[in-house]
């Protein structure tokens, strides 16, 4: 699946056959993410499952986060899940720079910290909280076990496969001072909370190195029912000199092999936000963000 030419073959096998066979059976492995990276994965969950099929999870991201990161950065992980990001942002990085790893998860936090001591990370600061605009105690609950990174404090009254709770901080509560001056990317997944997050890191958008770049997923609608909105985080950012980009986000298994094999820089944006969308902010005023 990983290494066999014809992507348009492999695409079809994984979309049709072996993505729902895998979600379905689910196999726990170690597995090696095509950077080197070792995971253990339950095959339940997207992510994982992902990783065990094409050693990646969002490959247009972890290509820009490649080109991005050099060693003696700091990267931020805000929704680290199991670590994907982190390891791959450590590895980057170095023994010079550093990665915090938030994560509001117990389970996922102690999955951070497996795959940091299963791949030598000792850059990694893994922290289990929640970040928001300010100090409170937040509920988490997740839909489905099939995508155990969709924990969310949006209002859900379906059936839940769990619920959880923990303690949210403004980003300058976690983050050092050292942290908040060598921060060169910090990358933002929080399941509708974005708005919050944002509103949180405002303060602090004027500190950081003129270089940064700021990933966000967004998600309108899960952030209105929170009563927050997509147009109020822009507006956040360009007020802080901040130039919108956007990357792919297409989870479907059919466009992974072609993704991997043929990933995209940031392109600007200027149209509406109208769903899921993965953005980059950065200072950088360009067509296309290198």
């Amino acid at each position: 699946m990983r290494n066999a030419p014809l992507s348009l073959a492999k695409a079809q096998m994984a979309e049709h056959w072996l993505n729902p066979r895998l979600r379905e059976h689910p196999r726990r492995r170690v597995v090696r993410s095509a950077a080197g990276d070792a995971f253990a994965v339950d095959t339940k969950d997207l992510i994982q499952r992902y990783l065990y099929l094409f050693g990646v999870w969002e490959p247009h991201m972890s290509h820009w986060l490649e080109t991005r990161l050099k060693p003696g950065d700091v990267f931020v992980d805000v929704g680290a899940n199991i670590g994907v990001f982190s390891v791959l942002g450590s590895r980057l990085v170095g023994s010079t720079g550093s990665v915090v790893a938030i994560e509001a998860s117990p389970t996922f936090h102690r999955r951070v910290l497996q795959h940091a001591e299963l791949n030598h990370c000792e850059n990694i600061r893994a922290a289990n909280v929640a970040v928001s605009d300010e100090r409170k105690t937040l509920t988490f609950v997740l839909a489905s076990s099939n995508n155990m990174g969709a924990n969310s404090i949006v209002p859900y009254d379906g059936s839940a496969e769990s619920r959880f709770e923990n303690e949210a901080f403004p980003m300058a509560d976690v983050l050092t001072p050292d942290d908040v001056a060598r921060v060169r990317v910090i990358k933002i997944d929080v399941e509708g909370a974005e708005g919050s997050v944002v509103r949180g890191l405002a303060p602090l958008l004027g500190e950081l190195r003129t270089d940064v770049a700021i990933a966000v997923e967004i998600t309108p609608e899960r952030m209105e029912l929170l009563g927050d909105s997509a147009g109020e985080l822009l507006e956040t950012m360009r007020k802080h000199g901040f130039h919108m980009y956007r990357l792919p986000t297409d989870y479907s298994a059919v466009s992974y092999p072609h993704a991997i094999r043929h990933p995209v820089p940031p392109i600007r944006w200027r149209d509406p936000i109208l769903g899921e969308t993965e953005l980059i902010f950065s200072r950088v005023d360009a067509e296309i963000l290198r």
